[in-house]
């Protein structure tokens, strides 16, 4: 199990962390006590994580994908979710300070802790989730055009590819990317297509507006309420599973 850097060095009495270490093996038992006693509440320090900060960073490095607030909120003991977003700030100024290669974003509807984009090219070699999740060139621009669109049907993806789009679709809905969003009122009734909470973590964003030059390239202005909120029913069930629990 690895653990996240501990670069800065912890001052007491003037000592050094070199100094500390030298100490007897109760000095440094009873230096740990006094730590640990110490308030929850005291602001974190360059280095030294409180009780609070320590539990929300345990949880955050063990999940595997983006947490909401109230589950970090639930799961690391905090009073509230204003308390969660400032002590993900502060630990985001930890790792910046550490030169850490780990770093807290906001993905989708909840936090996730993730290397920085310049560890990938190492990363790679160990991990096969690119390999795995990477697309195809068809499926790539289906995916853009169903991302930039939405909703949308199939006739209107093939309309602006100029080909055959459903087998895609498929690939695409089978790897949870894209779903069904509802039906459109034409002829006939047609699927429209959008995307999910899945595109958004594969893509690194929270929401479908943050995607490169979308303003520009949004058909028909604005983005349907309901797909820009496309995780509010996930979000609502929560809420129902934890008022019935």
């Amino acid at each position: 199990m690895r653990n996240p850097p501990f670069t800065r060095q912890i001052d007491w009495s003037s000592r050094t962390s070199a100094a500390i270490w030298q100490q007897s093996s109760r000095e440094r038992e009873r230096i740990a006590r006094l730590y640990a006693h110490s308030t929850e509440t005291t602001v974190s320090i360059t280095g030294i994580r409180t009780p609070q900060i320590a539990r929300l960073e345990a949880v955050l490095f063990v999940a595997d994908s983006p947490l909401s607030s109230r589950k970090l909120v639930d799961a690391a003991k905090l009073v509230d979710a204003n308390q969660c977003h400032e002590l993900v700030e502060q630990l985001n100024e930890l790792y910046d300070a550490d030169q850490s290669p780990f770093r807290i974003e906001q993905i989708s509807s909840g936090y996730q802790l993730l290397t920085r984009p310049e560890y990938s090219q190492w990363l790679d070699r160990i991990h096969q989730r690119h390999v795995e999740m990477k697309l195809t060139p068809p499926a790539l621009e289906t995916l853009t055009i169903i991302a930039y669109r939405q909703p949308i049907t199939r006739a209107d993806v093939e309309a602006i590819r100029g080909v055959q789009s459903s087998e895609v679709i498929k690939q695409l809905m089978e790897r949870q990317l894209i779903r069904i969003g509802g039906e459109d009122d034409s002829l006939g009734r047609p699927f429209l297509y959008e995307t999910t909470k899945a595109f958004l973590q594969y893509m690194g964003i929270r929401r479908v507006d943050q995607l490169p030059n979308f303003a520009e390239l949004r058909k028909g202005g604005e983005l349907d309420p309901a797909v820009s909120e496309q995780n509010e029913d996930e979000t609502q069930s929560e809420v129902n599973t934890s008022n019935a629990a």
